[in-house]
């Protein structure tokens, strides 16, 4: 791995977690034990995400050196150095950083280069005669540079100018009012088994062309048979990996943060041998401009119906909305655009729905999670923050529910976490080596070590083949890759929270930002009594500047 992608991490991005209901007593009984350490390699995903950008040395312009005649200090034989040029050839990587190697043409004379970055910074370099000089840049800001390069030859008072536009590969978080863009059940066909239905992003509504990821609610309705769902990108390979699964009979939502194709679009397959219906619920996107970078904070409980937290205390009424002050509050800045969330619904007494959205406005026909009666689930949201810095949360069930809030992050301009969004790679499935997850057991995976310039991961975490009630938890590793194969590794704290709960024999999908702490590795708790599968899917990673 090159060095270059070695650049220091300032922002620890937390796991989003949330203590769960009735579960949370069940971590004191007994210290968890490690079962699989594991490095997945990422390399080729990172190293795939760079882009290249060049200007020919054709396109040098002359220009005499200042203070210098055209003829002063002519070489014998150079005629002034004639050929005096600069190619271009810049190379992004990571989220915010530059490669620039700069091919100098010239006769025998050394030749000071000057480099304006375009972001109102500056350097320099040095070469002789023609030779290619290299240097690289970090931006503090994603978006679109024009960098400018000027070769001088003070010898024979000439310099040749070039420049090339370039634009980082990171993606900063543009909230969107939660809005449905698609609903098979209106109007539109079912989605066949082993087909994929399409999904207008880049230019819907006020949504710009030129979106690298968005962030969508998918929700998976009407299913006879089971299966699973795929994101991704139009006018791509469609990957091996999934993001919601589903049984008969199940209605299953989950958020997807997902590359948007060149088109504009994104492709949802139906990986199951029977129609569905799909829902789709846009909450923000991604581009390469400088809009909202991501910060994570520890993860904290601001809202709980069942004490009063945050809102009245008791539970939510059958159609009933509660608003909580989220930005300006608690370690979120007043200037947060919009919050990432870990929202659970518990002690439901109907099947319902749960729509999170900006205090303010009027509650939108969208849904962040479905639930059915007596049922304890979890699912992650991102949603824009209102005027006031508050959020609403609307119970869709005619009947009443409580309901959990947990901050785990906020997306603001100040932040300078950006998205690098990658194919999807499967790093961890169980069932591959028939080795599932104990209970009271956890697997450590090494997602940042040996990348400490990544601040957090987005993930999709599944477990399936689960033979009894439990949670999964999900939490940053006080322990190298080193430590566990040392034999130095530390006691790890057991947590008391989770990222999502299961009942046994259902499989249970959920999105993870994932920090990667102090040591990149994250710990995968199985909290139940039994056996799990679990399943982790990459699908980008956050990286600080």
């Amino acid at each position: 791995m090159s060095h270059r992608r070695l650049v220091a991490s300032a922002t620890i991005l937390a796991a989003g977690i949330s203590l769960i209901p009735g579960l949370a007593n069940a971590a004191d009984s007994e210290p968890g034990k490690v079962q699989g350490v594991s490095k997945p390699d990422l390399d080729s995903a990172i190293e795939a995400k760079t882009t290249k950008f060049d200007s020919p040395a054709d396109r040098s312009v002359k220009v005499p050196a200042a203070g210098k005649s055209k003829a002063a200090g002519t070489l014998a034989g150079s005629e002034g150095n004639p050929d005096l040029a600069v190619a271009l050839h810049g190379t992004t990587f990571n989220a915010h950083s530059l490669e620039l190697s700069m091919g100098v043409t010239s006769a025998d004379v050394d030749v000071e280069l000057t480099i304006d970055w375009g972001d109102g910074t500056s350097g320099t370099a040095s070469a002789h005669g023609t030779q290619a000089a290299h240097v690289e840049h970090v931006y503090r800001e994603v978006g679109t540079y024009t960098v400018k390069v000027k070769v001088t030859d003070a010898v024979n008072g000439v310099s040749a100018e070039n420049s090339v536009a370039i634009t980082t590969e990171g993606s900063d978080f543009t909230p969107y009012t939660p809005t449905r863009l698609l609903d098979t059940r209106k109007g539109s066909d079912r989605v066949l088994p082993y087909k994929s239905t399409r999904v207008k992003v880049g230019g819907y509504g006020t949504i710009p062309a030129g979106v690298t990821a968005v962030a969508l609610n998918v929700t998976v309705t009407t299913t006879f048979s089971g299966g699973h769902i795929t994101a991704f990108a139009s006018g791509t390979e469609r990957p091996t990996t999934s993001n919601l699964n589903f049984e008969p009979g199940q209605t299953v939502p989950n958020l997807v943060i997902v590359p948007v194709g060149a088109d504009g679009y994104v492709e949802l397959y139906n990986g199951g041998w029977l129609g569905v219906d799909l829902i789709a619920d846009i909450t923000g996107y991604f581009t390469q401009s400088a809009s909202s970078g991501y910060t994570a904070l520890t993860p904290e409980r601001h809202v709980d119906t069942r004490d009063g937290l945050g809102t009245r205390k008791g539970q939510v009424p059958g159609y009933g909305t509660i608003t909580t002050k989220i930005a300006g509050n608690r370690g979120v800045p007043a200037g947060a655009k919009a919050v990432a969330l870990n929202v659970t619904v518990t002690n439901p007494r109907s099947d319902g729905h749960l729509t999170v959205f900006p205090a303010g406005k009027a509650a939108p026909n969208a849904s962040n999670l479905n639930f059915t009666t007596g049922q304890t689930i979890a699912n992650s949201v991102i949603v824009p923050v209102g005027t006031d810095g508050k959020i609403s949360i609307r119970n869709g069930g005619w009947n009443p529910a409580d309901v959990i809030v947990d901050v785990v992050g906020y997306y603001s301009p100040d932040s300078v976490s950006a998205y690098l969004p990658f194919e999807p790679e499967r790093v961890k499935d169980t069932r591959e080596n028939k080795k599932p997850l104990p209970g009271r057991y956890y697997s450590a995976l090494g997602l940042g070590d040996g990348y400490p310039n990544t601040t957090g991961f987005v993930l999709n975490t599944t477990v399936t083949n689960t033979k009894g009630a439990g949670f999964l938890a999900v939490a940053p590793d006080p322990n190298t890759i080193a430590d566990y194969d040392n034999g130095t590794n530390v006691e790890v704290p057991i947590p008391t929270s989770s990222n999502l709960n299961f009942t046994a024999n259902k499989t249970v999908p959920n999105l993870v930002q994932a920090g990667r702490g102090n040591t990149g590795v994250i710990d995968f708790f199985n909290w139940s009594d039994a056996n799990i599968d679990l399943i982790v899917d990459i699908f980008g990673i956050y990286m600080d500047n």
